[in-house]
Parts: structure tokens; C-alpha cells; sequence
């Protein structure tokens, strides 16, 4: 989606941008959930996890569970916001398994979560404060010396932030506050920009802006400021086209669809219990198993994040085979065929990114608004309030044991 991380390397005037942290200066450390078994692919599975562990008990439950030194059975916590879950000690837990939600696990892979704040060592509330119909976050991919891939992702969910390789990223909400108030970008750059392109310029352009532009870097994840007012609005067009297709449909958007005659099909079904994975090049083909999918554009199989190629990751999260006895080897017996329904999506989803990043290298061409301009501006260096999260004085969330909290 983004140059190479060599052909960013490469580029010398790279150290003059300023970083996404600059732009976006309040971020979080990905989530750290502490055990695979809250996380799956399908919702049935987590209701059967949580039903195997509540019957459980003693040291049974403590096994099933998987104590850390952040949570065990016996750990107090709060709610996690917007969830209603439990908040008395897990080990006295005899009741249903709460409603699973939707998250972003790594890039791309849609899974579902049990959002019970008792079962997550970092679940970083203040991201779930804020997040909801209104809220984008934008999440920085791990830095991988030579590796191609995108600096810079998207998700109308909320991201768990894990990169497949290198250091992890960090997770930058759109919105400081719910309902989409309080932009978190650094003060004065917007007015900046408006000034020097001669039309307003809102939060969400400069995130579609970021989107598109995004370089790696040792530093962190670089973000080019161009000076040309129609480089800028090329920029925010592509960006705002590859967070469509990153939302897959949601915020009121277009499910993504590769043109008629170049949409992926299954022709041959996916067995039971697939084991390997391949592309057939010459007939533009994936293969699992003995089951076919085409046409697969090669822009698809061959995309890449952090050097990980994302088909295989995601179908090897779907087939590996967890310790025997665990509450994570609780899975379907045989593929669900939803599971052919987002691979196909998935599909859709790259290879339309794919054929968006030869437009990406343009954007670095020309003059730019580099960090010494920000700093002569007053936008940089940016105030420490600003990198932390908005104070939210007005929103009771239950504490440990039912007690309330006033946050």
C-alpha cells in the first residue's frame, strides 16, 4: 500500500516530515489480551469456551483459565466502558457467556472478542471510551528493516494494534472524546493547513491524507506534509478511497467489489478441515486443500504487512491446532462456510488496495511542509496534554465488585 520500507529508507528527505505521532499525538500501546481463548474467529466457540470454564472449577477453573501475574480468577477489576459484563471475582462466575463483539485482530483479520475486562491483562480502556460510530483509528504497523508493506492502517472497529512481525505499533484514535468531538490532532494544524491550501481543512482529510502518504521509518510511521494544494486533494481522494475499502461497508460506506468478471468465485469447495494453503500464478488461483478460488489477483496473495503475507496469516490463524485440553482448541469441527464468505472479502479488500499503491508514490514528489515549518508555526513541539487522553468527568462505569466509579 505505501513505498517500500527500503525505498522509504532511501528517500533522504524523509527525516524532514514530521511523524504520525506529531500529527496525531495521542495513542496507545496495542491491547495485550494474556490468553488466545477469548479471541476466535466465530462467536459460537468463545460461548462454548466460557460455558467449559464456568462449569469448571478449583484448580481446574484456575488451569482452564490461565492466570498471569495482570489477571487471574481472583483479580478485582472494572468494566471495561460500554460493556455490560461482571465485575465480581471470575473464579464466583456461573453466568452466560457476554455478548461477543467485533475487533480487528492485526491487520485485516475481522475476529470476535468476550469484552469482559476480568479475562484481558491490557485491554487500554480509554480507547474503549471513545470508541463507537463516529470513531476511525488509525494504527501504526510494526517497523520491519526491508520489508514492504503498509505503515498505516485503519479500522472502524477497535484494533487490538498487534503487528504479524517487528515491534509492535501504537493505536491513534480519530476523536478524542465519543460522537466524533475533539479531533486528537496536534493544535494549530488544521488552521495551518487551511492557510496554506486555501479551504478548510477538517480531521478526517487528514487522516485520509495520512493514509495515503505513509512512510516508514525507523522513527515511527512518517507522514509527508506536501505544500501543493492539488497534490493535498489527490492525496485525501486516495486516502478516503483505501479507508472505504478498509471499512468494508461501515460508516454508512460501499461494500467493497473488485469489476465484474475480476470477482473471486469458489470453484471447487473447501474441504472439511483444509491444511495447506497455495497460489497457482498461471490460473490465478488459491488453493486450500483440495478446494479453489479464482480469479485471485496476485496483488492479493502477495500483499504484505511487516513481511508477513496476509492470506497465510489469516488462514493459518483459522487452522492451526491448539494444546489438546485447552479452552483455545474449542473451535468448529469443519470450516464454516462463513469463513469462505470473508475470504473471498479479504481478498476483494487487498487486491483493491494493491492496485491503489502505484498512486501512493506521487505524493512525496514536490515541496513539503516539513517539521522546521510546523515548529515556526507553533504546531510542533506539541503539548503534553495533547498526547494523553481527554478527561471524560461525566461517565459512571462500574468498579470492582458492582461498586461505581466516577471517571
Amino acid at each position: 500500500m505505501t513505498a517500500t520500507r527500503s525505498g522509504a529508507a532511501g528517500d533522504a528527505r524523509l527525516s524532514e516530515a514530521p511523524l504520525l505521532g506529531d500529527l496525531m499525538p495521542w495513542s496507545t500501546a496495542p491491547l495485550r489480551f494474556g490468553r488466545a481463548w477469548i479471541l476466535a474467529p466465530d462467536p459460537p466457540s468463545l460461548t462454548a469456551r466460557w460455558d467449559r470454564l464456568v462449569r469448571a472449577g478449583g484448580a481446574e477453573r484456575e488451569a482452564l483459565f490461565g492466570p498471569t501475574r495482570a489477571r487471574t480468577p481472583h483479580s478485582a477489576v472494572t468494566a471495561l466502558p460500554g460493556q455490560a459484563t461482571g465485575t465480581g471475582r471470575f473464579a464466583r462466575e456461573s453466568g452466560r457467556c457476554p455478548r461477543p463483539l467485533r475487533v480487528l485482530h492485526g491487520p485485516f483479520d475481522e475476529q470476535w472478542l468476550i469484552p469482559d475486562h476480568r479475562l484481558i491483562d491490557a485491554a487500554r480502556p480509554e480507547l474503549w471510551r471513545v470508541a463507537d460510530d463516529h470513531q476511525l483509528f488509525a494504527v501504526e504497523q510494526g517497523y520491519v528493516p526491508q520489508a514492504d508493506g503498509p505503515a498505516l492502517l485503519v479500522s472502524g472497529l477497535l484494533p487490538d494494534g498487534r503487528s504479524p512481525a517487528g515491534r509492535p505499533g501504537r493505536i491513534r484514535p480519530l476523536y478524542r472524546r465519543p460522537g466524533g468531538a475533539e479531533p486528537n490532532l496536534a493544535p494549530g494544524l488544521t488552521a495551518l493547513l487551511t492557510a496554506r491550501y486555501g479551504h478548510e481543512v477538517t480531521a478526517g482529510q487528514v487522516l485520509a491524507w495520512a493514509v495515503a502518504a505513509a512512510a516508514p521509518s525507523p522513527e515511527g510511521c512518517a507522514v509527508p506534509l506536501t505544500a501543493d494544494p492539488g497534490v493535498w486533494a489527490s492525496g485525501v481522494e486516495l486516502g478516503q478511497r483505501m479507508i472505504d475499502v478498509q471499512l468494508r461497508g461501515a460508516r454508512g460506506g460501499e461494500r467493497p467489489r473488485l469489476p465484474g468478471g475480476r470477482r473471486p468465485y469458489v470453484r471447487a469447495a473447501v474441504p472439511a478441515r483444509p491444511e495447506t494453503i497455495a497460489y497457482d500464478a498461471g490460473e490465478e488461483a488459491l488453493l486450500l486443500g483440495t478446494g479453489r478460488i479464482s480469479p485471485v489477483p496476485a496483488g492479493a496473495w502477495d500483499f504484505l504487512v511487516g513481511g508477513v503475507r496476509m492470506l497465510e496469516l489469516w488462514f493459518e490463524r483459522r487452522t492451526a491446532r491448539p494444546e489438546p485440553g485447552t479452552l483455545a482448541a474449542i473451535g468448529p469441527s469443519a470450516w464454516p462456510r462463513e469463513w469462505t464468505s470473508e475470504l473471498l472479502e479479504l481478498i476483494t479488500v487487498l487486491a483493491l488496495l494493491a492496485e491503489l499503491r502505484p498512486r501512493q508514490r506521487e505524493l512525496r514528489e514536490g515541496p513539503w511542509i516539513g517539521r522546521a515549518e510546523l515548529r515556526a508555526a507553533g504546531v510542533l513541539p506539541v503539548p503534553a496534554a495533547a498526547r494523553g487522553p481527554a478527561s471524560v468527568l461525566d461517565h459512571h462505569e462500574e468498579g470492582p465488585e458492582g461498586q461505581f466509579a466516577l471517571i
